[in-house]
């Protein structure tokens, strides 16, 4: 068998994420801390576990609606106006899916045409431009600059949009830099896409995740931006939950019906026993997720302060869970550093190239660990600073 004929070049030509490379590395060796994953090192808290329990004891493992539960999607909308102030129909609008990549690719899929543009600023999670090519589209990158703390500026995002521009991607709070968009900085690229037909896919996976006194801002809160954007958000990450699996996208009725059937042929439903934990997580565990919240803002400024103590200018992530320290001052690019940290001292971090090309010279590091863990690689990492 020619396997090189038989397979999509389409698919074939996208690479794995350089996320898991280093990860996976790191899982065959010894004593090996990793800083490389973007996993909550919390236990999903009990509410929403009891309920899991509780569901499979009364044997609710049937099939649910392929939007999902109602009841979630009213929980959805409910918690959805009490963060955002903004109100989606849960029986229209909102679509309930298996992890918020599930909702990245499905609006892809019912958005684009062979050679439509999306525009994707980057550094950002690596998923974006590979389901866009998948799904016959065109991904264009926006460089963004650690000068504009890694935020999409207005003209930066002019000087991309074509005729043949679909849609913009807006990674905020950013993962792998932790940058956010304020209000005057999203009413600012509103302006930009008024006048266009360009829809916005807004991953706000991390909202929850914002740090200092200014609550994270949808730019679906901006007048008149409700109707073009798609706004994606889950579970995994505020309520520690990355293995149930659940995602949600909220989109005007017309988007999410053509996302819908996406869903119904390719998945018919999210997990069962997940969606029910999901409405006790929206409606019983606010106090579990600011603790964890809490948590996560103790280790954002010791990672932070430990990086520029040992000379890594580290730019202040104001979101999610990652820092990106600058290692441009090493002499080695972004794929070696962390290479030879790992050989060296056992240290699993991603480079920065990893989220497109405007991260060389950069590395993430996660800091959704105990403090304990980070004290032990910071040394570590200081360690191998000083003997290059």
């Amino acid at each position: 068998m020619d396997y090189d004929k038989l397979l999509s070049k389409r698919v074939t030509e996208v690479r794995f994420s350089g996320i898991r490379k280093f990860f996976d590395i790191a899982a065959t060796m010894d004593n090996v801390i990793s800083l490389s994953v973007g996993e909550p090192d919390f236990k999903t808290p009990w509410n929403i576990r009891k309920e899991a329990v509780r569901t499979l004891e009364k044997g609710k493992t049937t099939y649910t609606a392929n939007a999902g539960l109602i009841k979630l999607r009213e929980a959805i909308s409910d918690y959805t106006f009490k963060n955002n102030g903004i109100r989606y129909d849960p029986a229209s609008e909102i679509l309930v899916t298996v992890g918020g990549s599930e909702a990245i690719d499905d609006a892809f899929r019912a958005l684009l045409d062979p050679g439509d543009e999306v525009l994707v600023p980057e550094p950002s999670f690596v998923c974006y431009a590979p389901l866009v090519n998948m799904a016959g589209g065109v991904a264009v990158t926006i460089e963004t600059k650690l000068e504009d703390n890694f935020k999409l500026t207005p003209e930066e995002l002019k000087a991309k949009i074509t005729d043949r521009t679909k849609a913009l991607v807006l990674p905020y709070p950013n993962n792998p830099t932790g940058a956010v968009m304020r209000r005057n900085e999203l009413e600012a690229i509103a302006e930009v896409l008024r006048d266009t037909n360009i829809i916005v896919i807004s991953d706000e996976i991390y909202g929850v995740l914002t740090y200092g006194e200014e609550r994270h801002v949808s730019i679906a809160e901006i007048e008149g931006m409700k109707e073009r954007t798609i706004l994606i958000n889950g579970f995994s990450k505020a309520f520690s939950m990355t293995g149930w699996r659940m995602g949600y996208s909220m989109a005007p009725a017309p988007i999410t019906t053509q996302m819908l059937k996406i869903h119904q042929y390719g998945i018919m439903c999210s997990p069962t026993v997940s969606q029910y934990a999901a409405i006790t997580a929206l409606t019983e565990c606010e106090e579990d997720v600011q603790n964890m919240k809490d948590e996560y803002d103790s280790r954002r400024r010791f990672v932070v302060k430990g990086f520029n103590d040992m000379g890594l200018p580290c730019f202040e992530p104001e979101g999610a869970f990652y820092a990106f320290p600058c290692i441009k001052s090493t002499g080695l690019s972004s794929q070696e550093f962390c290479k030879r940290l790992l050989q060296t001292k056992k240290v699993a971090i991603v480079p920065g190239d990893a989220f497109g090309d405007s991260g060389e010279g950069f590395v993430r590091v996660s800091y959704a660990y105990s403090l304990a863990h980070l004290d032990t690689a910071m040394q570590r990492i200081r360690e191998f600073l000083n003997e290059l």
